[in-house]
């Protein structure tokens, strides 16, 4: 619940695609190609937008198949409000929506850039190569 003085709600939902690409390059995230962008936000499986005085200055989604896979991506934070919990409300919103409507059994991955992995781990997320597993990506384009 939002406090009367607490100048910043989180509300579930996504972006516009105009709003989703300035958080993230606002955070120091890369942009996305406006097309990807319209293409892949109606497959959010839950999110939600941080607003500060009704502005959006944060965001956190979650993707995947809604049953044996989900991968939390996009978190980030406006600079300017970094350092007052913030992504720890983002986290918590989207964990918490994990636990009441995933599986037990799906398996719930991210990845970390730097240190980030100190605010996932909070949340219970490990690294995956000391289980003889190493997260890999593949870019579009490639052959």
């Amino acid at each position: 619940m939002q406090s009367i003085n607490d100048p910043y709600e989180l509300r579930p939902g996504v972006p516009t695609v105009e709003v989703f690409r300035r958080l993230r390059t606002d955070a120091g995230l890369s942009d996305r190609a406006p097309e990807a962008v319209a293409l892949g936000l109606p497959h959010t499986w839950y999110g939600v937008v941080l607003h500060h005085r009704g502005e959006p200055i944060g965001m956190g989604r979650i993707i995947g198949d809604g049953g044996t896979a989900f991968q939390i991506v996009d978190i980030c934070v406006n600079p300017a409000h970094q350092g007052r919990g913030l992504g720890k409300r983002i986290m918590a919103a989207l964990t918490a929506e994990l636990d009441r409507r995933a599986p037990a059994s799906a398996y719930v991955s991210l990845i970390a850039d730097g240190p980030a992995r100190l605010l996932y781990e909070h949340y219970g997320f490990q690294d995956v190569a000391r289980h003889d597993s190493v997260g890999m990506f593949r870019p579009t384009g490639s052959g």
